[in-house]
């Protein structure tokens, strides 16, 4: 393998920026959500793929931990069809205009814009103590998007507030200092299925919850993949009928759908009148039928000495010059020494 990254983006393309935290295991909601998604987007556009090792840290993290979670989810980026020919991967630590933006954001930001965050306030109601890095996470996502003049962001609807902030702080400083940021779109390409907990079909999938059946790993071996699958929630019915899905029995199909790229029509075809058992068999065998190439995929990018580390530096490379110009231009119409 030899990491390349292609020049050539016709300049006439769209920047679009997403990222993952590196904290927990990406699982199949964060596949079917995001990734698969991005590796379609990157064709149509000047693709940025951050891995957020920043935002990871505004709670604890080990340290030796943290160092081979960023890894192991460039690994995944890669392994699940994202090119690095085509598209920038890197680290956002790597690229330390992120932080530098931040901060110049962070001082045109009113502090009650942030305090009515929705994730804010849930994550500091469960917490006893909370750091500053809480209350100015939206601000780094702004930085981050803001930083890569990026049109376009393709987050789910959970992210949908943290967008809304970035355009209000793009328009804040562009209106106190003159036109200098790119105001992202509202209207975002979809981001792909959302797929809930297995445990609880209310929740989205996440990677930070506890339950050990509550998603399949990315990286989960068959055998355990099939196991949470086959424990997934359903209902009392007896059989799926597509008139009243309850939500687990929804969330199995949509998974198996949104794999397969099915139809509603073809779904039905597939699922209807089937026993709970069947269904779960059936779709534990797809979900298994696409995992096992990517972590075959993920096998060999961990396993060749000195490619990853080459893709992430040629990422960072690749999209710092663009995050220096945004910084320069910033502190220039801010005033400070440059």
């Amino acid at each position: 393998m030899k990491a390349n990254f292609r020049n050539g983006i016709p300049r006439m393309k769209k920047r679009v920026l997403s990222g993952v935290q590196p904290s927990g295991h990406l699982h199949i909601g964060n596949y079917l959500g995001a990734l698969k998604s991005w590796v379609k987007v990157q064709h149509g556009y000047e693709s940025n793929f951050c891995i957020v090792d920043l935002h990871a840290i505004t709670v604890y993290q080990d340290p030796a931990e943290l160092r081979a979670k960023i890894e192991e989810v460039a690994a995944l980026f890669l392994a699940s069809g994202i090119d690095p020919d085509i598209s920038s991967i890197f680290v956002q630590s790597s690229v330390a205009e992120h932080a530098e933006l931040a901060w110049m954001l962070t001082c045109v930001t009113p502090v009650g814009w942030l305090q009515r965050m929705t994730q804010f306030k849930a994550k500091s109601e469960a917490q006893e103590t909370i750091g500053d890095g809480l209350l100015q996470y939206p601000v780094l996502m702004a930085a981050d998007i803001l930083l890569y003049q990026a049109a376009i962001v393709p987050v789910g609807e959970d992210q949908s507030q943290h967008l809304e902030l970035t355009r209000d702080i793009a328009q804040r400083f562009n209106s106190l200092y003159g036109d200098t940021f790119t105001v992202p779109a509202t209207h975002l390409p979809s981001s792909g299925a959302r797929v809930m907990g297995l445990d609880d079909p209310e929740t989205k999938m996440s990677k930070s919850a506890p339950g050990a059946g509550h998603a399949v790993g990315l990286l989960d071996p068959p055998e355990v993949a099939r196991k949470k699958i086959m424990r997934a929630t359903t209902d009392s019915q007896p059989a799926v009928n597509f008139e009243s899905l309850g939500a687990g029995v929804a969330n199995l199909i949509e998974i198996a759908r949104a794999f397969e790229e099915w139809t509603e029509e073809r779904a039905r075809a597939e699922f209807d009148g089937r026993r709970y058992g069947e269904l779960k068999k059936r779709v534990a065998d797809v979900v298994i039928a696409h995992l096992e190439p990517l972590q075959r995929r993920y096998r060999e990018i961990v396993g060749e000495p000195g490619y990853l580390t080459g893709v992430l530096r040629d990422g960072a490379e690749r999209v710092r010059p663009v995050a220096a110009s945004t910084v320069q231009l910033a502190k220039a119409r801010m005033g400070l020494y440059v």
